[in-house]
């Protein structure tokens, strides 16, 4: 189990805009997340009236894919920028995010990738009900390695 203090040194977001608080489990194909930041009122996915809209579910995945990428690569040296070049078959199964109670359970599962891109199956839970599942293409900025 790693906590938010150990995600925070992997992934580029910070402050509020990281949206994970531990990785439950992951190994080579996959990733378990969990996140309370839903609930957080400084959550900057917050529109002007509170809401989070569910299609913002597809952020909490991205960063859980991006955390698993760097956990794959030992989790040294600088990560490698990325760009969510695709998303698609998101199913929405909640109008917002703010008003699920319990945490929400980031499932996020390696498809295919090489050092260009990266493709991962993605549900997010919260108490066994499904709230959102899709797929993301992440393209990695090769210049910048």
């Amino acid at each position: 189990m790693m906590e938010s203090s150990e995600i925070a040194l992997l992934i580029p977001h910070a402050g509020s805009m990281r949206l994970l608080d531990r990785v439950e489990s992951w190994d080579a194909r996959s990733i378990r997340c969990l996140t309370t930041h839903h609930c957080s009122g400084n959550n900057p996915l917050r529109r002007a009236d509170g809401k989070i809209g569910a299609i913002c579910a597809v952020e909490f995945a991205a960063q859980a894919m991006a955390l698993h990428g760097r956990l794959l690569a030992g989790g040294s040296g600088a990560p490698t920028p990325g760009f969510l070049a695709s998303v698609r078959d998101v199913r929405l199964h909640t109008r917002f995010l703010n008003e699920i109670v319990n945490d929400i359970v980031i499932d996020a599962a390696l498809v295919v990738g090489d050092s260009r891109s990266a493709t991962y199956s993605f549900t997010l839970r919260a108490a066994e009900a499904e709230l959102a599942s899709g797929r993301a293409t992440v393209v990695f900025d090769t210049a910048a390695s």
